[in-house]
């Protein structure tokens, strides 16, 4: 495409800047939502992002915008938003992540949908995800979701298509949930800000419980003010003002929880340039390793198998109908379901040795690899085998699903590149209640060493355009 052809645009510009932009008259929600779009139907046939997108739709909804009197009042006016498909949106089917776990349109939105929408962002459409949010790998029969920092590569997953869709301009913000790492894996892989805030914070109802209260929705983006939009608006408050973080003492750890997985070097790479910002911010690091006894690893993976039983269960659905690797995940999980492995007391006890780690180390907060190795190759994994799927899933992304048990709240960064190219990320985990203090921290981590909001090569918009100024 010649630079001739291309339009002026609000694609590429933050959530805050089109939110400012549309409060200010600068722009209406309508061109906003129709740059979008536009974006959207160039650039997503590659990457395979979305399963559904609400053209008509979407541009009604931005006129409603336009035509609302409190536009002062809306912390994310006209501001265009993917929700993951897994997450009801009401005139939509809820994928999922398949047409054989699909369910009915929705009536009505789920909550954290209506309070996107009372913010005054607009749906663009649902975004993909492997089936039944097991996998941090995207993809089905019907398409595999590709990074937009690299096509060969996943963009990670459950919260893959969304992660994808922030990486490559296709919407400023996403929405995703996180049951084992589905928010976190995904930001890391696309060089995005993924916060899963702690438990009870933001409302769930996802499945059948939730999986068993692992799982918490949030938002991905590309700068850390439009996660702290995004993670207020999500929480049902004001959006909130990030305060300096006093001097603090991180503890600093490469150990992993998956016994024979070990961070490679550009992963290692990335804790050792955390720690250097996190002095340069004022604040301490010491070595401070969490003790991820063997339970914990057999409580969490019996949960994960138990919570995709408890959900086909809760859907009335034959095993059958599931992808292969589904199939075999389920079985397990009704196994381990019948044999008593999952016990809502070893989750208590690792909740609670979690807790205790800040005090027992006299640490506020801790600084982990955010993945062990590269994004894994983009491919059909929903037709490989259940035994390749998981070796590919605990040696990739072993680093994020302590902290679901726990229940606490944690965020990946962005902090460099890997030598092929594609982003390197940290994670940050701190006790019940740090969301805004971890929101901080990825803010000084911001000023001092910005990143690549987008892959190379997106999205594509014209030097002096809205988006860049």
């Amino acid at each position: 495409m010649a630079v001739q052809d291309i339009m002026p645009t609000w694609v590429g510009a933050t959530a805050k800047q089109i939110a400012r932009g549309v409060r200010r008259g600068d722009v209406s929600a309508t061109q906003v939502v129709a740059d979008h779009l536009d974006h959207i139907a160039r650039a997503d046939a590659e990457l395979a992002a979305f399963r559904a997108v609400r053209g008509g739709e979407a541009i009604t909804e931005a006129e409603k915008v336009d035509e609302q009197e409190d536009l002062a009042n809306l912390p994310l006016a006209g501001v265009p938003v993917a929700v993951k498909e897994n997450t009801a949106v009401a005139g939509l089917p809820t994928w999922n992540g398949s047409a054989a776990v699909r369910t009915a349109v929705a009536e009505a939105d789920h909550e954290v949908v209506r309070r996107l929408r009372g913010a005054g962002a607009v749906i663009l459409g649902v975004t993909r995800m492997p089936e039944l949010g097991l996998w941090a790998l995207t993809d089905d029969e019907t398409g595999v979701t590709r990074n937009p920092w690299d096509p060969r590569r996943t963009p990670g997953g459950s919260s893959g298509g969304a992660a994808a869709a922030v990486a490559a301009g296709l919407v400023p913000m996403a929405h995703g949930n996180d049951g084992l790492g589905s928010i976190r894996i995904p930001a890391a892989c696309c060089g995005l800000v993924g916060l899963k805030p702690g438990r009870g914070v933001v409302p769930c109802q996802l499945g059948a419980d939730d999986w068993f209260g692992l799982t918490e929705h949030g938002v991905l983006t590309g700068t850390v003010a439009d996660a702290v939009v995004g993670f207020s608006v999500l929480a049902g408050r004001r959006p909130d003002k990030l305060e300096q973080p006093p001097r603090l003492r991180v503890g600093v750890s490469l150990r992993s929880p998956v016994r024979g997985v070990s961070p490679d070097a550009p992963n290692r790479d990335a804790v050792a340039a955390a720690g250097r910002l996190l002095a340069a911010a004022g604040h301490d690091t010491v070595p401070a390793d969490p003790v991820y006894p063997t339970r914990l690893g057999l409580a969490g993976i019996a949960t994960w198998f138990a919570a995709a039983a408890a959900d086909v269960q809760a859907a009335g659905l034959e095993r059958g109908v599931l992808q292969r690797r589904s199939r075999r995940h389920v079985a397990l999980g009704e196994w381990a379901q019948r044999r008593g492995y999952v016990r809502e007391a070893d989750r208590a006890a690792w909740r609670d040795r979690s807790v205790n780690f800040f005090a027992d180390h006299s640490v506020d907060l801790l600084l982990t690899p955010a993945l062990a190795g590269t994004p894994p190759e983009a491919a059909g994994w929903a037709g490989r085998s259940w035994v390749a799927n998981m070796k590919a899933n605990i040696g990739y992304a072993p680093y994020a699903a302590p902290w679901n048990i726990a229940g606490l709240p944690a965020i990946v960064v962005p902090v460099g590149r890997r030598p092929d190219g594609l982003p390197v990320a940290v994670q940050l985990v701190g006790p019940p209640g740090s969301e805004l203090l971890l929101l901080g921290i990825a803010g000084q981590f911001e000023m001092q060493a910005p990143w690549q909001r987008h892959a190379p090569g997106y999205p594509r918009v014209e030097t002096g355009s809205p988006a860049t100024a």
